[in-house]
């Protein structure tokens, strides 16, 4: 069995406890219109072109069987109609201003960069975390690989948006050491609006989770004029509060490192121009989750 990865990131301080390989999967089930990981929303691999890179040796226009490389305006472009994302163009890339997103991987081939760090994993208390995209659309992989680095001894925590049915998640979710989910927008209607699905199944099995006995973090990612309303942080924090096995309430502020994959998809950003909270906000968002007496951390 294969999966289609992203990028493996080591040492990564963010993503769980202690020191972290973060292991990005292919593939969502939501369309959050923030998203800072974009090339990681469609399943199927993907070329970037981050034109700054780029040299104009020509050789990309040479190799492209489908010719989609293009000039317009005096502009290198491509014609995505015609890109059939096999990644010829990039492998003559010299310049790497042409990148293919998505990699076929076995268990074996991740465990080969997962162990190199396992003596910091044991001193940090650290492991292994499964991110995306989305893992549980590749679930039958995941747990291949959970099962694997749990026979090496090596910890496994996942993060999941939880969007879909709790029997389904459950198969992996009860498997991992640590889980990190979000919960976006209380709303549902806003929910709908700027992720595509409802946040009833969220809500749902955020109460089923907690029964797994398994400790876990819920997360708020910060977007102007999307989740970033007192109405809506204090709505999630009164509601996970009555939560056993969380462990924290994590407030993400926006990240706004995701622009130039947007650009290097030619695919449209809707929050191009939003900047992360300054030190103001963010102190009247800790007063207002203070008052909640729940536990927290702003990252």
């Amino acid at each position: 069995m294969k999966g289609i990865i992203t990028n493996i990131q080591r040492f990564s301080l963010t993503d769980g406890e202690g020191i972290r390989t973060t292991v990005f999967f292919k593939g969502c089930n939501l369309s959050c219109t923030w998203c800072h990981n974009p090339e990681t929303i469609r399943r199927e691999k993907e070329l970037l072109f981050y034109e700054s890179k780029c040299i104009g040796c020509g050789k990309c226009f040479e190799s492209c069987p489908k010719k989609a490389h293009i000039t317009v305006d005096g502009k290198h472009k491509i014609d995505r109609t015609k890109c059939i994302g096999c990644g010829k163009c990039a492998d003559t890339c010299y310049a790497e201003a042409l990148m293919m997103c998505g990699k076929e991987m076995s268990v074996s081939d991740i465990l080969k960069e997962v162990r190199q760090d396992k003596a910091y994993y044991n001193s940090s208390g650290g492991g292994v975390t499964l991110s995306g995209g989305e893992v549980l659309c590749q679930k039958d992989f995941a747990i291949e690989l959970t099962d694997a680095c749990h026979k090496e001894d090596i910890k496994v925590a996942v993060e999941t948006n939880l969007c879909f049915s709790f029997d389904y998640a459950k198969e992996l979710l009860s498997k991992v050491d640590f889980i990190m989910c979000d919960l976006k927008i209380w709303d549902e209607e806003k929910h709908v609006k700027y992720t595509g699905a409802v946040n009833s199944k969220i809500i749902d099995n955020l109460k089923k989770l907690d029964e797994l006995n398994i400790p876990f973090i819920v997360r708020t990612p910060l977007i102007p004029g999307a989740t970033d309303s007192n109405e809506n942080i204090k709505a999630i924090a009164s509601f996970l509060k009555g939560l056993k096995n969380l462990k924290r309430y994590e407030i993400l502020n926006y990240n706004p490192l995701g622009e130039g994959k947007y650009k290097a998809l030619d695919a449209k950003n809707d929050f191009e121009s939003a900047r992360p909270f300054g030190k103001e906000r963010l102190n009247e968002i800790k007063e207002l989750l203070d008052e909640t007496k729940i536990t927290y951390k702003i990252i």
